[in-house]
């Protein structure tokens, strides 16, 4: 178990914590910027805290803490998880999913919306974890990196199987063994995220886009690329299109993939990278072809017939976001069960059906198809086998390499 010790970010992880609040998954709500609303207006206010020294040393705890668990006498749940990542009825007061739950259980969950960042999050509940004090959160959804460092640190706790047989039937191949949590005894997938390649055919006029490679090195596209702001979805992509491994690469494979993606900005071919606001460039043709995120562009299809996507034949990269019960929460049971449920075919399906990301349970196709057809159908919510055959994750970073990797993804960048 890796000792924790109190973080203090270089430059280069504050800077990306400030793309990312700014622009990035971080800064508009799940599907906000599709609804043309607001953006998630986090302020970065802590960053201060969080680059600081962080706090005493003296609160580490072993891990895997349980408090008595308490759900057989209190039916309730306390769930944290994104905006934006959840089924909502018409009236936008309910959700439709946690309802039936309840109705079924018995257990009513007391559900919040209160992460907007990992970082941000994670600087929230880190003091109670260190201090072995409970969160007052029974279930939390957090990004695969930061699903990692918790486990890492000891701070979750481990899940009984006995309470997940849903879980542990459905879900799906793809998803059931990342290097930071072999064979899920800790978490598991809300829901995938994919980075594909997306472009806009009028803007194209012809010109013919199979790879990342196109993106670099196509002359005609000069001026009109973008790539994400995301070292990992950037740097993943580009790894892949080298015939190397973002599970497994070196600190050679990565400083290769730097210098590729560097000789692209010396000359002019990417545009800029961004966050989410790639959306609006590219569906006005000043982007032709962009490195995007999956569920952005299943709504921008929907809306534009011009936007469509491809899956490059050396691969695209999933990552997750992932359920997990934080060290002495009083209700691990009932939360157990509710992870679970969300793995039944059904449930699973009404909630693809709203949030348009990757579903991570087999078997949700028939139901899906009940409700909506074309997301039955879309690749981009269930992936096919060929599909998932192609599907990558970034591997998990030590420290160490998670500051030399953001400085040297920063200075590329210009952040």
């Amino acid at each position: 178990m890796e000792q924790y010790e109190p973080d203090r970010l270089s430059p280069a992880q504050v800077a990306a914590m400030r793309r990312s609040f700014r622009n990035g998954r971080a800064a508009l709500s799940r599907r906000s910027l599709l609804r043309a609303s607001a953006g998630g207006a986090l302020a970065v206010g802590g960053l201060g805290a969080l680059s600081g020294c962080g706090i005493p040393a003296a609160g580490q705890t072993q891990g895997g803490v349980s408090a008595e668990d308490h759900s057989a006498k209190e039916k309730t749940i306390n769930f944290s998880n994104w905006t934006e990542y959840m089924d909502v009825d018409d009236s936008g007061k309910h959700h439709p999913t946690l309802d039936a739950f309840t109705k079924r259980s018995g257990i009513s969950v007391k559900y919040t919306e209160d992460i907007n960042d990992n970082v941000e999050f994670f600087g929230k509940i880190k003091p109670q974890l260190a201090a072995g004090q409970d969160t007052g959160r029974d279930l939390i959804v957090v990004t695969d990196w930061l699903a990692a460092r918790l486990i890492r640190f000891g701070w979750v706790q481990k899940l009984n199987a006995s309470n997940l047989p849903h879980a542990y039937a459905n879900l799906s191949a793809q998803f059931r063994s990342p290097d930071w949590d072999p064979g899920r005894a800790y978490s598991y997938p809300w829901q995938g995220i994919s980075t594909v390649v997306a472009f806009n055919k009028k803007a194209l006029n012809g010109i013919e886009v199979k790879s990342v490679s196109d993106l670099l090195d196509n002359p005609k596209l000069k001026g009109r690329v973008g790539f994400l702001s995301e070292m990992r979805d950037s740097m993943g992509m580009t790894l892949l299109d080298m015939g190397k491994d973002p599970e497994k690469f070196t600190d050679d494979d990565f400083d290769a993939a730097i210098a590729r993606l560097q000789k692209a900005v010396d000359k002019g071919q990417i545009r800029r990278f961004t966050g989410n606001d790639y959306t609006s460039d590219l569906t006005k043709g000043d982007l032709a072809a962009c490195v995007a995120w999956a569920g952005d562009i299943v709504q921008l299809k929907a809306d534009s017939p011009d936007v469509d996507f491809i899956i490059p034949d050396s691969g695209y990269l999933t990552s997750t976001d992932n359920m997990l019960i934080p060290n002495k929460a009083r209700h691990k049971t009932n939360a157990e069960r509710l992870m679970d449920f969300y793995y039944e075919p059904r449930p699973a399906a009404q909630l693809a059906a709203y949030i348009n990301y990757v579903c991570p349970v087999d078997g949700v196709k028939d139901e899906l198809a009940k409700i909506d057809k074309s997301a039955a159908d879309n690749p981009l919510i269930l992936p096919d086998k060929a599909m998932a055959a192609k599907s990558h994750a970034f591997r998990s970073l030590t420290q160490k390499e998670e500051t030399a990797y953001e400085e040297k993804f920063a200075k590329l960048t210009g952040a």
